[in-house]
């Protein structure tokens, strides 16, 4: 076949036999194609421009936003164009096109033409009857993505989406993925056979239900005396909730080890955090055969938990659908319809009326708040998934976690909730303020890929961390939740601008996201820890507080009597009670070392009470 040119002579651009499977994408979506890389005919306003013409973009949430989602053209005919540079001679495979993300108008493109060019000034079009038709089906909302495959592969530098029709009440606005391959450069021989790269010991792709739980089962049996795979629960289409337990005795808890973990796939459709988690139980269990000194350490004086899938329906779900085709919100609820991380009980009214009210912690708790009696009702809207992760909260004494989701670059930490409730946004810190945004920056510093804008908020003014609220409020949050209810302090964790990366990008996703990961996972040992013991019988006692002055938030001891306190280096004052002995206070100072400082506690019964 022959490529027929518009205008002038031209760099002819032949078709090539289609190939199998189909391309990848070049990476509008994930940022890997830079907004230098995007050029159009024309655009309404510079929010409007081409870089904002990427597939999943999204829009402001207000009024007056100066971003909006996708990319509108200047004039509504059919000359208009939204093109990609892809830096190199590329073999294009297909086009994946949605409509512009937007609460005020609704607009997308019907139909499409597909042009090819090499010198990014004429763009060449196939006109030879194998490749008809040339105008593409286009979208019919504004959000479902729509796939294209090119009829026989176009080989090019630049690729034109060149609209046709759009809806008639709208104008001319996309947003686009486009799938390609490099083709080997013929100056350069290297490039024909290029070295094979180093055979890694990760599984790098993406695994379903039953792929993931033959991966976990596969690391246990790799390294049977540092791991236990169990169960918490079950979705509500009776999928199993699967934990890897990671730590030089598994199955037990040992007096003075802190619990960590990591939570995956609490929205079903944010699946890079589910395979950084698989990734991490394979690393983490090779490394330690290894004698990786740090991974030993890590996994001698910690006791790890990976739970890579809450929500395992949603995941298959958009699983079926695949990377590119699975939207901003197939899978994001689970099977009956519910938002995981809005499922929680609110803890934070009943708190901040108590304390409105100076209840304080005399009369009202500052800690292990009780879960409102309506929230335990068998008709309560509460997910199982979410009843299970609850349940496992309170059987495990955690100390640090992170909820890991996707669709942003940013580490968000609590509180999620506004205090004042008709706000959207507003700074709303914990008394443990400090050391949340500490343990936020730790993640997001590490992070290879926090350096960038993704959609309309620009985080990389507050080095990619943010409290919670102050983003948008989250009634029932798991974070708020875990820091009210239990010890543990938990942060969220978004990971890619893109959802659902596609497979080819999960090896770089590793490499962005591996010492982040091992670098929280140490911060479990940052600030004080100790035994409360009885001073008669030696014995821990168990659901003793543990009060440091000046911070209105206590957590309390472990069934064995031992606790942790995460701190910030300083000098406190620290304050050990339970109910029949004489309370006792001592000075703790925390070090710069990422080592915990002893802090026990011997106390006396009350009199009367021996």
């Amino acid at each position: 076949s022959s490529v027929g040119t518009r205008g002038g002579d031209s760099p002819r651009v032949t078709p090539v036999p289609a190939v199998s499977p189909a391309c990848p994408p070049l990476g509008l979506e994930s940022l890997r194609v830079l907004d230098t890389q995007l050029r159009a005919s024309s655009h309404k306003r510079h929010g409007l421009g081409a870089h904002r013409g990427r597939l999943n973009i999204q829009s402001g949430l207000y009024d007056g936003d100066f971003y909006d989602g996708g990319w509108c053209a200047g004039q509504e005919d059919t000359e208009q164009w939204l093109q990609v540079d892809a830096r190199r001679l590329t073999r294009f495979t297909g086009v994946v096109t949605q409509g512009l993300n937007s609460i005020w108008t609704y607009d997308w493109v019907t139909s499409y033409k597909v042009q090819v060019s090499n010198d990014s000034h004429t763009a060449l079009t196939p006109s030879c009857p194998a490749l008809s038709p040339q105008v593409f089906p286009g979208n019919k909302d504004p959000e479902t993505p729509v796939l294209n495959l090119l009829p026989s592969p176009l080989v090019g530098r630049f690729l034109r989406i060149n609209p046709q029709s759009w809806f008639p009440n709208g104008t001319v606005c996309l947003r686009a993925e486009v799938l390609g391959c490099p083709v080997p450069d013929p100056s350069d021989a290297h490039t024909w056979h290029p070295p094979a790269p180093p055979e890694s010991h990760l599984d790098f792709r993406h695994h379903n239900y039953k792929e993931m739980r033959k991966l976990m089962k596969r690391v246990s049996e790799e390294c049977p005396d540092i791991t236990r795979v169990y169960s918490i629960g079950q979705s509500s289409r009776g999928l199993r909730l699967y934990v890897m337990e990671i730590s030089d005795n598994p199955g037990t808890h040992e007096v003075g080890e802190p619990e960590f973990r990591y939570v995956a796939g609490m929205h079903g459709n944010e699946v890079l955090g589910r395979e950084l988690l698989l990734n991490l139980m394979e690393f983490l269990c090779r490394e330690f055969r290894r004698g990786n000194p740090r991974v030993v350490q890590l996994v001698t004086d910690t006791r790890i938990h990976l739970l890579p899938s809450m929500n395992p329906d949603g995941y298959e779900t958009a699983y079926k659908l695949g990377s590119e085709l699975a939207g901003w919100a197939m899978g994001r609820w689970t099977y009956e319809g519910i938002d995981l991380n809005h499922n929680f009980a609110d803890l934070n009214t009943a708190l901040w009326d108590a304390e409105d009210n100076d209840l304080v912690p005399h009369e009202f708790p500052n800690h292990y708040i009780p879960i409102p009696e309506y929230y335990t009702f068998a008709n309560a809207t509460v997910a199982p998934e979410t009843r299970a992760v609850i349940a496992w909260m309170q059987r495990y004494p955690f100390v640090l976690s992170a909820n890991l989701h996707g669709g942003e670059l940013v580490v968000t930490y609590p509180f999620d909730m506004t205090r004042t409730y008709w706000k959207a946004q507003e700074l709303t810190p914990t008394p443990d303020d400090g050391v949340f945004r500490w343990l936020a920056t730790v993640y997001a510093t590490a992070n290879l890929a926090m350096r960038r804008r993704c959609h309309y908020d620009d985080f990389t003014r507050f080095g990619n961390i943010i409290n919670g609220a102050n983003w948008h409020t989250v009634a029932g949050s798991m974070n708020d939740f875990s820091y009210l209810h239990t010890n543990c302090f938990e942060i969220t964790v978004e990971l890619s601008c893109d959802k659902f990366p596609h497979a080819s990008e999960l090896p770089e996703e590793w490499e962005n996201n591996r010492e982040s990961l091992l670098l929280f996972m140490e911060q479990v040992h940052r600030g004080i820890k100790g035994v409360v013991r009885d001073s008669d019988t030696e014995l821990g006692i168990p659901n003793a507080i543990i009060s440091v002055d000046g911070i209105n938030h206590d957590v309390r001891t472990a069934s064995d009597g031992d606790y942790w306190r995460l701190l910030n280096p300083g000098e406190y004052e620290v304050t050990a009670r339970a109910e029949g002995y004489e309370a006792a206070t001592q000075p703790c100072r925390v070090y710069f070392e990422n080592v915990p400082t002893p802090c026990s506690f011997r106390l006396a019964r009350a009199r009367g009470r021996r």
